[in-house]
C-alpha cells in the first residue's frame, strides 16, 4: 500500500495556490479581438452578383439568388417624380362579389370539387381534408407540383401568382404549382406529379 506524505501534499497544494494567485494578480495581458464576422459576410455578399432567376438545376426551397429590383427609378430604391408605386394584384384579392367557381377533378383523390378563383388549388384540396404535398407555399420549389391532364398549357386553366420554377415547356405539358395556382376554367389534375 502506498503511503501519502501529508507534508508533501500540503506543500504541493500551497505552491499551486501561489502560482494561481500570481497569475491572476498580474493578469494575462490578453484582450479579445473585435468581432468582424458581419463585415466579412457583407464583403463576400458584395462580390456575388444578384440575379432575378433561380440558379440553374436548383429546385430546392429558395431556388437561387436574390431577386434584383429593376425599373425606372432614380437613385437606388427611389421612384422618379410623378410615378406611383405599382401595387401587385393577386387573384387572392378578388372581391367576394366577383368570385367565380370552377369544377376541378383531383384524380388521385377521386373527387371533383368546386374551387373559387380567389383560392389556390392546394388550399382548396386541404380544405377538403386531403394531405397534398407542399413545401414553400410561394412558388419557389416544385414540392406541390401537379399536372393538369385536360390537355394544353396549364395557364389555359390556372393563373399562377408568381411561380418561379416552371419553364415554358413544362407549362405547355400541363404542369402547375398548386400552391400559387388559381383556377380560371374547369380541369382535371394529377397532384404530386413533378416535371
Amino acid at each position: 500500500m502506498a503511503l501519502i506524505d501529508p507534508v508533501a501534499v500540503g506543500l504541493g497544494a500551497a505552491l499551486t495556490a501561489l502560482a494561481v494567485a500570481m497569475h491572476f494578480s498580474k493578469g494575462t495581458g490578453w484582450t479579445a479581438t473585435a468581432d468582424i464576422s458581419q463585415e466579412v459576410l457583407e464583403q463576400r455578399a458584395s462580390t456575388v452578383p444578384e440575379t432575378d432567376f433561380p440558379e440553374p438545376m436548383n429546385r430546392s426551397i429558395g431556388g437561387g439568388g436574390a431577386v434584383a429590383v429593376g425599373g425606372a427609378t432614380g437613385e437606388e430604391g427611389e421612384l422618379e417624380e410623378g410615378e406611383a408605386e405599382e401595387e401587385s394584384s393577386s387573384p387572392a384579392d378578388i372581391p367576394e362579389d366577383e368570385v367565380e367557381y370552377f369544377e376541378v377533378e383531383y384524380l388521385k383523390e377521386g373527387e371533383t370539387i368546386e374551387i373559387p378563383n380567389n383560392k389556390t388549388v392546394l388550399e382548396s384540396g386541404e380544405d377538403n381534408g386531403w394531405d397534398l404535398p407542399y413545401a414553400c407555399r410561394q412558388g419557389q420549389c416544385v414540392s406541390c407540383a401537379g399536372q393538369i391532364t385536360s390537355g394544353g398549357n396549364s395557364e389555359d386553366y390556372v393563373v399562377h401568382d408568381d411561380q418561379q420554377m416552371l419553364d415554358d415547356g413544362e407549362l405547355d405539358d400541363g404542369y402547375t404549382l398548386t400552391c400559387v395556382a388559381y383556377p380560371r376554367a374547369d380541369f382535371s389534375i394529377e397532384t404530386g406529379t413533378a416535371p
